[in-house]
C-alpha cells in the first residue's frame, strides 16, 4: 500500500544531537546520503541540512506529552479532559517511538555509533534517573526513595527503551518477518506479568512494534500520510476518536494507555491483553498517521525547537511531578473548571517550548550529550586521518 505519493518527496531524512528520538550525527559518516555530505566546487562543507518536516513533528509530539501530563490531576473530576487525555495518549508515545525508529535504520555496531548512545542516550538517562532520585526525595518529602538504574522513575524509562531498542536494531534487519515478530513479542508481554519492572520491560516490549515499524519505512510513507484525501479524512477521525474516548473514559482505566503493565496486572483477564495489544495497535497507528497529515513541512517559526525535544522531554518532567508533590492542583480549585483546564493547557505548552530552545540546549548540553572524550580510545584510523 505504499508508494511514492506525489512528485515532490520529502527530502532524506537529517537528525541532530540534540533531538530526543534520533541518532546523533555521525563525525566519521553519515546516516543518510545528502548533498550535505559532499564539498561543493569551492571545497568548503555546506552545513548539515535538517528535514523541517521531522523537526515540525517532533516538536508539536513533546508539546502534546507535556499537555497530557498536566490534564492527568483534572481527568478524575473531568470526562473530557479524560477524553482528550485518552486521545492524545494513543498516538503521542506511538509518534515519538516510530520516529526514533527511522532515524535509527542506519545503527549497527560500529564504534563511533556505540559512542553516540553511550553519551547520547545511556548518559542522560542515568544522570536523569538520578536527579529525578533527588529531586523526589526533596519534593515529595520521601528520604527512602531509592535510586535503581533497574526501574527507571517516570520519564526516564523512554531513555532505557531507547537503548534497548537500538541495541537491537541489527537483529530486526536480519530477521525475515520483524513486524509481526515485534507485534508477537508485545502481545505475549501484555499477558505476562512475571516479566516485572526491570528497565520496565513492560513498554520497552509493548512499545516495540512502533519501533520496528520506523525502522522499515522510507521517506515516501511519511509523504503518504501527507496526501489531501489523508489530510482530509484525519478530521472525522479525530472525532470519532474523540466521541469513542468520551463514551470510554467512565468504562475503562487509562492504565492501558502507558503499557506499562500486564492485563492481569489491570485486574482484567488475561486474553485482553492481546486483545488491547492489537486494538490499541491499529488505534495508534491510524491516529499517528492523522497526525503527521497535519505536520507541516515548511519551515516554522518553531521548526528550530525540534532540536531540542530530548531537553523539553526530560526537563519538563520536574515541573509535571512537582505540581503534584506540591498540591496545586488541590490547592486551587479553579484549576478544575473549563478556563483552568485552558490555562493548564497552556501553561504546559509555554513551558515546554522555553525548555527546547537553543539557550536551554546550550545550559544543559553536559548532562544531555556529554563529549566524554576522557572515556573512549581514540581510533587509530581517525588519528592517521588527522595526520595526513
Amino acid at each position: 500500500m505504499f508508494h511514492a505519493a506525489s512528485s515532490t518527496p520529502l527530502p532524506p531524512a537529517r537528525e541532530s544531537a540534540h533531538s530526543m528520538p534520533g541518532p546523533r550525527p555521525s563525525q566519521g559518516g553519515t546516516d543518510t546520503p545528502t548533498a550535505a555530505n559532499t564539498q561543493n566546487a569551492s571545497g568548503a562543507k555546506p552545513a548539515k541540512q535538517r528535514d523541517a518536516f521531522f523537526d515540525n513533528a517532533k516538536y508539536l509530539a513533546i508539546v502534546l506529552v507535556a499537555m497530557g501530563h498536566a490534564w492527568e490531576p483534572l481527568t478524575d473530576g473531568s470526562r473530557a479532559a479524560e477524553a482528550l487525555y485518552m486521545t492524545v495518549y494513543t498516538f503521542h508515545m506511538p509518534a515519538f517511538i516510530l520516529i526514533s525508529g527511522y532515524f535509527s535504520r542506519s545503527f549497527d555496531m560500529r564504534a563511533d555509533r556505540i559512542k553516540r548512545l553511550v553519551t547520547g542516550v545511556l548518559v542522560p538517562f542515568v544522570i536523569f534517573e538520578v536527579a529525578y532520585t533527588f529531586f523526589k526525595r526533596w519534593a515529595d518529602d520521601d528520604p527512602t526513595q531509592p535510586i535503581s538504574l533497574l526501574d527507571p522513575w517516570y520519564l526516564t524509562w523512554f531513555l532505557a527503551a531507547l537503548f534497548v531498542w537500538r541495541m537491537t536494531t541489527p537483529l530486526w534487519k536480519l530477521v525475515r518477518w520483524p513486524i509481526p515478530l515485534s507485534i508477537a513479542i508485545a502481545v505475549l508481554a501484555s499477558v505476562s506479568p512475571e516479566i516485572g519492572n526491570d528497565l520496565d520491560l513492560q513498554r520497552v516490549l509493548q512499545f516495540l512494534p512502533f519501533f520496528v515499524i520506523g525502522l522499515f519505512m522510507k521517506p515516501e510513507h511519511f509523504q503518504l500520510a501527507r496526501r489531501r484525501e489523508v489530510k482530509l479524512l484525519s478530521i472525522p477521525v479525530f472525532v470519532c476518536a474523540l466521541v469513542l474516548a468520551y463514551w470510554a473514559a467512565p468504562r475503562m482505566t487509562s492504565a492501558w494507555f502507558y503499557h506499562r503493565d500486564s492485563a492481569q496486572e489491570l485486574g482484567a483477564p488475561w486474553w485482553s491483553g492481546a486483545v488491547m495489544t492489537l486494538v490499541l495497535l491499529v488505534c495508534s497507528l491510524a491516529l499517528v498517521a492523522c497526525f503527521f497529515a497535519w505536520v507541516p513541512k515548511r519551515k516554522m517559526w518553531f521548526t528550530i525547537l525540534g532540536a531540542g525535544t530530548l531537553y523539553g522531554y526530560l526537563l519538563h518532567g520536574f515541573l509535571a511531578k512537582g505540581s503534584r508533590f506540591w498540591g496545586w492542583f488541590d490547592d486551587y480549585e479553579w484549576l478544575h473548571t473549563p478556563l483552568g483546564e485552558i490555562f493548564v493547557t497552556l501553561v504546559a505548552a509555554s513551558v515546554v517550548t522555553v525548555l527546547c530552545t537553543p539557550p536551554v540546549q546550550r545550559a544543559f548540553r553536559f548532562a544531555m550529550e556529554p563529549k566524554m572524550e576522557w572515556a573512549f580510545k581514540r581510533d587509530a584510523a581517525a588519528v592517521a586521518r588527522s595526520r595526513r
